[in-house]
């Protein structure tokens, strides 16, 4: 599935959205699944709504914390809280999504987003998607 948001927005704010339109196939049959066992993400999702929202659903955060947050928590002292758990070894392998965005934004027009048209965009979006899996496939019959 691809979502798509505003080309001059950030992804934080799509974030709800993400998790609310995830739904994994099981392969022996029932109802897919819709809650990962823990949500990767990098500073820029590091609000207090994400991690509520995240701690609501019963998914496990792996998300650094920002510069700002950790010395305004540290300002309040004792009432700044704990800091949340982080798992630094879960997060060293996000490096996985990141190359696969790279994969995609080698098409200049992805990269630069000029469509004007956002189903534009999504088509090249898409095609893109499906040179990729192609490729992966190879010759397999």
């Amino acid at each position: 599935m691809i979502l798509l948001g505003p080309g001059q927005g950030g992804d934080s704010p799509m974030f709800p959205e993400v998790l609310g339109s995830l739904r994994v196939p099981r392969l022996g049959g029932g109802r897919p699944r819709t809650t990962p066992d823990r949500a990767m993400g990098d500073k820029a999702y590091s609000s207090k709504a994400n991690r509520k929202m995240l701690r609501d659903r019963g998914i496990h955060a792996v998300i650094p914390e920002r510069s700002n947050q950790v010395a305004n928590r540290k300002r309040r002292g004792q009432a700044g809280g704990r800091p949340p758990t982080f798992d630094k070894v879960s997060y060293k392998r996000r490096n996985v999504i990141e190359r696969c965005f790279e994969v995609f934004k080698q098409w200049r027009g992805i990269a630069t987003r000029y469509d004007k048209l956002a189903l534009t965009y999504r088509g090249g979006v898409v095609l893109r998607a499906i040179i990729i899996w192609a490729k992966a496939l190879g010759d397999t019959p």
